[in-house]
Parts: structure tokens; C-alpha cells; sequence
């Protein structure tokens, strides 16, 4: 399978990282072709400027232009991985960002023609979808916000993609007080569910 895997974290010696890292490795070895995003590393601008915002709906082009790589790798992949830390209940700005200004009309959507008309999902090439994330908070609170973060991406983004596309969410709760072996139990699951993804 082709697999874009979109990493966002600023500290490249961080837990994200290690995970970032375990997950690629685990699809090498399973056979897939993947591409890595990360959106640090590369610096990428996650602010939707006044001029993307004004033509967003009537220049589309123009706005694809500004994000043409990006564009192409989404058009390219048969899989999607996220790996980033969950931070007040959702992913950091900057993969909120990257969202906001690659996931555009013409891309990933359709835009309604009329009241009442639906938004025709032009990302059925995707059959796979994979999250990889930590929260600072524990499962049982997230369940009690509506667990947004997961939602965003489960229903909102998940609703783009092909009707009978995969999910697999793997979450490391209560970050800040694993011990060093929760963390390495979770490398380890990553690595395993990872590998053996067909």
C-alpha cells in the first residue's frame, strides 16, 4: 500500500518521535511504500492567509499552488498515518493547519452546489487511515469531553475516504505519568499492529 504518514511535532528527541520512528520502520518491514511529512522539519507555514481565505472558494488553484507537494502526496497515497501528540483535546496548530490549508475544495471535497446538497468526498482512494497519538489526560476524560480530537479525524476527515476504509487508533493516555516500561508496552503495540498491516 502507498501510506503518507503526516508527523507533527517540534522536539526531535521526543516520545512522538520514537513513535514516528517505530511506525515507519514496522511499515517498511511489512512492504509498504511510505512517504513522510513532517511538518516541523520542514517548516511548514499552517496559517491560512487573508488571501488563501478569500479565494478559497473561487480560486481554488491558486490555493493548491501554494501547497502543490502536499496536494500530490494526498492524491498519491492508498493510506493515511497521523502521529502527533493530542493537545487541549485535539492535534497541535500546526496539523490543524496543514489541514486547513491542503485539505481544500477540489482536493478532498466537493463543495455543496445548493442548499441542501451534499459534499461529495474526493479522497475514495484512501482505504486505510492510521492514528498514532498521546493525551496528557486519561481515556475516561476525553470520553467525557466527546473525545474530540478522535472525532476530527474518525468521522470528519474519515468521511472523505473510501466507504469501507479502515481505522486504527492507538492512543498512549495519561501521558505525563507513564512509566517507562507503559511507553515501551506501546512502542511495542505500535510496531506489532503496524506490521501487520496488509
Amino acid at each position: 500500500m502507498r501510506i503518507l504518514a503526516v508527523y507533527c511535532h517540534p522536539l526531535p528527541t521526543s516520545y512522538a518521535a520514537a513513535l514516528k520512528d517505530a511506525a515507519l520502520a514496522a511499515l517498511a518491514r511489512a512492504g509498504h511504500e511510505v512517504r513522510l511529512i513532517d511538518l516541523y522539519t520542514e517548516g511548514f507555514d499552517p496559517v491560512l492567509s487573508p488571501l488563501e481565505r478569500e479565494r478559497y472558494l473561487t480560486d481554488g488553484d491558486a490555493n493548491v499552488a501554494g501547497v502543490a507537494r502536499h496536494v500530490e502526496a494526498l492524491r498519491w497515497c492508498e493510506g493515511l498515518l497521523f502521529v502527533f501528540p493530542t493537545w487541549y483535546f485535539g492535534p497541535p496548530a500546526m496539523l490543524k493547519g496543514w489541514l486547513e490549508r491542503v485539505w481544500l475544495p477540489g482536493v478532498t471535497f466537493r463543495v455543496p452546489r445548493f442548499k441542501g446538497d451534499k459534499q461529495g468526498p474526493l479522497m475514495q482512494h484512501v482505504r486505510w487511515l492510521g492514528v498514532i497519538t498521546t493525551s496528557g489526560s486519561p481515556w475516561w476524560w476525553l470520553k467525557v469531553l466527546g473525545d474530540p480530537g478522535r472525532r476530527l479525524f474518525t468521522r470528519g476527515l474519515r468521511a472523505l475516504f473510501a466507504p469501507r476504509c479502515k481505522v486504527q487508533w492507538l492512543q498512549l493516555y495519561s501521558m505525563n505519568n507513564t512509566t517507562a516500561d507503559d511507553r515501551t508496552r506501546f512502542l511495542a503495540r505500535v510496531s506489532r499492529v503496524l506490521g501487520a498491516l496488509s
